[in-house]
C-alpha cells in the first residue's frame, strides 16, 4: 500500500488543506486521485494557452506534457528540489523520449529553453494546486533561517520522542601542497559556525521525513499489536494479502492520530 505523494499528504494534513488533501487522497472520493496527472493537466493547459500566444518553448512542448514529465519534480518538490534540479529532471525525461535529439541535441538553446519553461510551469502548477503546502514549506524555512541566524543549529523532537539536531556547519578548508598538486580538504566540527543556508534549506524536508518515519513506526507498532506481519520502505507498507484490509485501516488511523497532535 503506497502513499499518494506522501510528502504532499503530510503538508496537506499539517495545513488542513482540503483541496490539497483531496488531490492526494486524504478525503473520501468516488475514485482514487492521481496527483501527478493532476499537475500534468494544469501544466498542459498552461502550455496550450502559451502556445496559442506563440511562445516558442510552449510550441515545442505541445503534446509532450504528460504524467511522466512532471512526476519526479512533483515528488521531489516537497523535499527541497531546486529550480536547476527540476530543470535537469525535465531534461532527462525529454532526452528519454527522443525530444532532445530531435530538436538539436543537448546543447540546443531551444531544448534548454523548453526544459527551463517546463520546470517553471510545473512549479506554477504546484503552487496552484498546493498553495498551502508551499506556504508551510516557506514558513518552516523562515523559522530555520531565524534559528540559524542566531548561531544555533535547528533542532526539534519528533512525535516519537527522538531528538533531532541538524549537523550542517560551515566547513573549514585545509590546503595541502605536494610536489604534484594542491589538495583541498574540507572538514567541520561542532565548534564551526552553523551553515545558515543549509540549515534553512534542509529543515522542511527533514521535518517532513521525520513525520513520515513516525507514521511508519506507529503503523508498524499497531500492526504488531494486531498480529499482522509488516514490512515497509518509506511510504510503501506491505503485509500478506489476507491482511491488506486490516493494514489499510491501521495506517489511516495512525495518520489521523499523528496529525491530531500539535505538530
Amino acid at each position: 500500500i503506497d502513499g499518494s505523494c506522501n510528502g504532499l499528504q503530510h503538508y496537506a494534513a499539517l495545513g488542513r488543506d482540503a483541496d490539497g488533501g483531496a488531490a492526494v487522497n486524504l478525503v473520501p472520493g468516488t475514485a482514487p486521485r492521481d496527483v501527478y496527472q493532476g499537475v500534468a493537466d494544469v501544466v498542459a493547459r498552461r502550455v496550450a494557452r502559451d502556445a496559442a500566444k506563440g511562445v516558442p518553448a510552449a510550441l515545442l512542448l505541445e503534446g509532450e506534457v504528460d504524467r511522466k514529465l512532471v512526476k519526479q519534480t512533483v515528488m521531489t518538490s516537497v523535499y527541497g528540489v531546486t529550480f536547476v534540479g527540476a530543470r535537469g529532471q525535465v531534461m532527462d525525461r525529454l532526452r528519454e523520449r527522443g525530444f532532445v535529439a530531435a530538436h538539436g541535441g543537448q546543447n540546443s538553446r531551444a531544448v534548454f529553453d523548453a526544459a527551463n519553461y517546463a520546470a517553471r510551469v510545473t512549479f506554477d502548477g504546484l503552487k496552484e494546486l498546493f498553495g498551502g503546502a508551499r506556504a508551510i514549506q516557506g514558513w518552516l524555512a523562515s523559522v530555520a533561517a531565524a534559528v540559524a541566524a542566531s548561531g544555533a543549529p535547528v533542532g526539534w523532537t519528533t512525535p516519537l520522542g527522538l531528538p533531532v539536531i541538524q549537523p550542517y556547519r560551515r566547513a573549514r578548508d585545509h590546503h595541502v601542497r605536494t610536489v604534484m598538486q594542491r589538495l583541498i580538504l574540507a572538514s567541520s566540527d561542532p565548534a564551526s559556525p552553523v551553515a545558515v543556508n543549509r540549515q534553512r534549506a534542509a529543515f522542511p524536508p527533514n521535518f517532513i521525513h521525520a513525520l513520515d518515519s513516525t507514521h511508519m513506526m506507529q503503523t508498524a507498532s499497531a500492526a504488531a499489536q494486531a498480529g499482522l506481519v509488516f514490512a515497509g520502505v518509506h511510504d510503501s507498507f506491505w503485509t500478506h494479502a489476507g491482511s491488506v484490509g486490516a493494514l489499510s485501516g491501521i495506517l489511516r488511523d495512525q495518520f489521523v492520530a499523528l496529525h491530531s497532535r500539535p505538530l
